[in-house]
């Protein structure tokens, strides 16, 4: 049988993972043990925090919103409320943006019946 050399692959997959841990600190950047390890913890915290920023990102368009129909004189659950009533169908992405540069236009959209 003949003889196999796998350095080309060994090193490129080598090569990859250190490509990943690029900009870490100490042993991690150059150490294959070590990159293996960070490479991966880094890649599930980066699948965590898509998530993760997707939670924090509503949360803030509601205080934009609650904070606008404050102004008004309503407040976040009560506008919603009435929106759905209505069948206003703006998600809350759009209304914070409306509410942040567009305030006259939020307060049409509030008083609208």
């Amino acid at each position: 049988m003949p003889r196999v050399k796998r350095g080309t692959h060994h090193v490129k997959r080598r090569k990859n993972i250190l490509a990943r841990t690029k900009g870490m600190m100490w042993g991690r950047k150059s150490k294959l043990t070590q990159a293996k390890i960070a490479a991966t913890k880094a890649g599930a915290h980066a699948y965590k925090d898509r998530k993760i920023k997707k939670r924090v990102n509503r949360g803030l368009q509601q205080i934009r919103i609650n904070a606008a129909s404050r102004l008004i004189g309503t407040t976040y659950s009560k506008l919603m409320g009435e929106l759905k009533k209505r069948e206003i169908k703006l998600n809350r992405l759009v209304l914070s943006k409306i509410a942040a540069d567009f305030p006259v236009v939020f307060e049409k959209i509030v008083a609208s019946k």
